[in-house]
């Protein structure tokens, strides 16, 4: 009797822990218009790449850069910046030449599409050099004519969607610590690593409710971060934190793999996360926290501002 009991609490313990490995939420890493040559306070191109691969290294992740190759990867220099991702074990994707926006009426289907041939003879002799795409500002036109187009020749060209389900506005957080840098080059950033901080983990959070709520599970998350000084600063902080959140860290091709990943909705708004635009599709547009997924960081920022009076 003792065998047995014992016996079935072993077998009750590994149910659990099987469960909870299952049920565990996953997130992997993917970072958009990246390398950029331009300078910026604190550190050169050389070293925020090197910061980002860095903290990736650190933490044993494997991730993604979605090169937008204006930004410096059409240069020797920037695309040597791009090589050392796929040096590195990450993969490397697409994300047009120039970041135009396909909503915007004066960017055509074609011209949208060229941007995106013209980006790929840069990289596909890149190592780690993968066939996805991801949407400028997550926009798939302004039109069914250019979304449908889109569409049809992202599959013709036999490119994967990259899409996004955890989107963040660390760009405005960045945009933020550069104009403090610039106006005192010693200021004190504090308060600004931890709005960086809190604004991933309060997105993180209502993405991963909003998944249980209209998904009915929790789906491995894409986060959508930049090839910005913001995170060559706090790149290594922000994964520590999702770790010590109990979040698993994959790959984006697992994540890709899950077929959340595969639908193609309406989107009524432009832009923003596959959650919301899933939602959406289903007539979903309001619901509880809505305005802290689509403020684009103005709360962290009015926190920041608040502090500096």
């Amino acid at each position: 009797m003792k065998r047995l009991i014992l016996a079935v609490a072993a077998t009750a313990t590994a149910i659990v822990c099987t469960l909870g490995t299952a049920a565990a939420q996953t997130v992997a890493f993917t970072f958009d218009d990246g390398p950029r040559l331009e300078q910026t306070p604190l550190m050169t191109p050389q070293q925020r790449n090197d910061a980002l691969l860095g903290a990736l290294a650190a933490h044993h992740v494997s991730a993604a850069l979605f090169v937008t190759c204006g930004n410096g990867a059409n240069e020797p220099a920037g695309l040597a910046l791009a090589k050392a991702w796929g040096d590195a074990g990450h993969a490397v994707g697409n994300h047009t030449m120039t970041h135009p926006d396909l909503n915007s009426t004066k960017v055509t289907l074609a011209q949208y599409q060229q941007e995106v041939l013209d980006c790929d003879r840069i990289i596909a002799p890149l190592p780690g050099y993968q066939k996805w795409f991801r949407y400028t500002y997550l926009r798939e036109g302004n039109t069914p004519e250019k979304r449908d187009g889109m569409r049809a020749f992202l599959k013709q060209h036999g490119y994967r969607n990259g899409g996004v389900s955890l989107d963040t506005s660390d760009w405005r957080l960045d945009e933020k610590l550069n104009e403090v840098l610039e106006a005192n080059p010693k200021a004190d950033l504090t308060v600004i690593r931890q709005a960086y901080l809190d604004h991933l983990r309060q997105r993180a959070t209502a993405y991963r409710d909003l998944s249980r709520q209209y998904q009915g599970r929790d789906i491995p998350q894409v986060i959508l971060l930049h090839h910005n000084l913001v995170n060559a600063l706090w790149l290594k902080d922000a994964i520590a934190q999702f770790k010590d959140m109990g979040w698993t860290i994959i790959t984006p091709a697992q994540a890709f793999a899950d077929p959340f990943y595969q639908q193609v909705p309406d989107r009524p708004v432009p832009g923003q996360s596959l959650v919301l635009s899933v939602m959406r599709s289903k007539g979903i547009d309001r619901f509880p926290g809505r305005e802290r997924l689509v403020d684009d960081g103005d709360f962290e920022i009015n926190a920041i501002d608040a502090a500096a009076r």
